[in-house]
């Protein structure tokens, strides 16, 4: 199996322990479940420049441990600190030593929305990220059929949560809804393989209708990176390792701001 299936075998385990535990009646009674969200989209939405999602990780299949000194709320105080659009947290625990719990301590004081970075494979999940905190959640299309993708879109936004959908390549066109999906996420890096190809944002990027907010996602580390970008449709980055790898993650950040 590749690395993307060795995951969702995974995410198969967990989503049986989360109904085996009954975990619903936990979440709808959390304190996050019934409150007010922050608006994702409003928080990429209308920027001259372009907006960063700033991610949350520890740790990857392709590169092991990103970030040894790792304390989740000391990066997420840098990201609020210098006032990013939005912040990425990576709650997978087997592959990428994330955490829910992780999301869930960060949105006690959250200054803008918070993307729970997840391999959702089931609704149960959906609940999860909404009971832990998250204003949006991420959905792959690659691990999705199109009736999957509307059904979770639609649950997310019931539960008053925004999605960010997921794409890799052109084939996967055929899965979006844009009358439900409105930001639309293109992968650089191929979750089978892992490599990375910046290209991909600006290629797939041109097929999306004018109104969807497109997220250029994986391998974006320089100036030059963004320059390349802003000549296209894209209106936000989500970078991750650029920062997490970096011996002054504060200094990285305000470094990488310049060029949005």
């Amino acid at each position: 199996m590749n690395i993307l299936d060795k995951i969702i075998e995974q995410k198969k385990i967990e989503v049986a322990e989360l109904k085996f535990k009954n975990k619903m009646a936990e979440y709808k009674s959390s304190k996050y479940y019934n409150s007010q969200t922050l608006s994702f989209y409003e928080a990429l939405k209308g920027n001259e420049k372009l907006s960063l999602i700033a991610e949350i990780k520890k740790a990857s299949p392709s590169k092991g441990i990103i970030k040894k000194d790792f304390h989740h709320l000391i990066v997420a105080d840098i990201y609020k600190k210098n006032n990013v659009a939005a912040i990425s947290v990576l709650t997978d625990e087997h592959f990428f030593m994330g955490s829910v719990n992780y999301l869930n301590e960060i949105a006690i004081d959250k200054t803008c929305p918070l993307l729970r970075k997840e391999f959702i494979i089931n609704e149960i999940q959906i609940h999860e990220a909404k009971a832990n905190g998250a204003d949006a959640i991420l959905l792959i299309s690659e691990i999705l059929d199109k009736y999957q993708i509307k059904d979770y879109t639609c649950l997310a936004k019931d539960l008053g949560m925004d999605v960010l959908l997921e794409l890799h390549n052109e084939k996967q066109l055929d899965k979006v809804d844009y009358s439900v999906n409105k930001i639309m996420g293109i992968n650089n890096r191929d979750l089978t393989t892992f490599n990375v190809e910046i290209s991909n944002s600006t290629r797939i990027a041109k097929y999306f209708p004018n109104e969807v907010l497109v997220v250029a996602e994986s391998g974006i580390k320089t100036n030059d990176d963004l320059q390349y970008l802003k000549q296209s449709k894209i209106n936000a980055v989500l970078v991750g390792e650029q920062f997490m790898a970096a011996a002054n993650i504060e200094k990285a950040l305000k470094e990488f701001q310049t060029g949005l």
